[in-house]
């Protein structure tokens, strides 16, 4: 978590003075490859030539900061209709919507959690699933994706 703080710290300032919305960033290494995937979003949505630009700003203040030494992949995107959530307010942003958890570490005996998300209480997500509700502690969250949902 320390490395997705510092890089956080370093490109949400400058996707935000470009006038777009910082969703979050995922930082991946496995193995010898790294890929550092950076969400931005915005009021009417998100453009290829949008991401194009946010990735030349924010790689121009990677080279200078050098925050990964080693070769890595950096990918700006929209959060997409599954987006991922990364911090409480998001959470709160999409209660009522069908969620998709996975915890670093068991809860309850089990680690995948998919049901309504009904809010947050504190520092903890409160889902339903089934006909029990989960207090699931943030800081366990390993990834969490919102569910696209389609009318018929």
């Amino acid at each position: 978590m320390a490395k997705e703080t510092q890089l956080t710290n370093l490109i949400q300032p400058v996707v935000e003075s470009l006038g777009f919305i910082y969703w979050g960033l995922e930082y991946l290494a496995g193995g010898k490859h790294i890929t550092l995937r950076v969400y931005i979003d915005a009021a009417e949505g998100i453009s290829v030539d949008q991401c194009a630009e946010v990735s030349r700003q924010i790689s121009a203040v990677m080279d200078v900061e050098d925050p990964i030494t080693q070769e890595y992949t950096l990918e700006v995107s929209s959060p997409g209709m599954d987006r991922m959530l990364f911090t409480l307010e998001q959470f709160q942003q999409y209660a009522n919507h069908i969620v998709d958890v996975r915890l670093r570490l068991a809860y309850d005996g089990r680690r995948n959690f998919k049901g309504q998300l009904l809010g947050i209480e504190e520092q903890d997500i409160v889902m339903a699933i089934d006909d029990h509700e989960y207090l699931l502690p943030v800081d366990l969250i390993e990834r969490a994706r919102v569910v696209p949902q389609f009318e018929k």
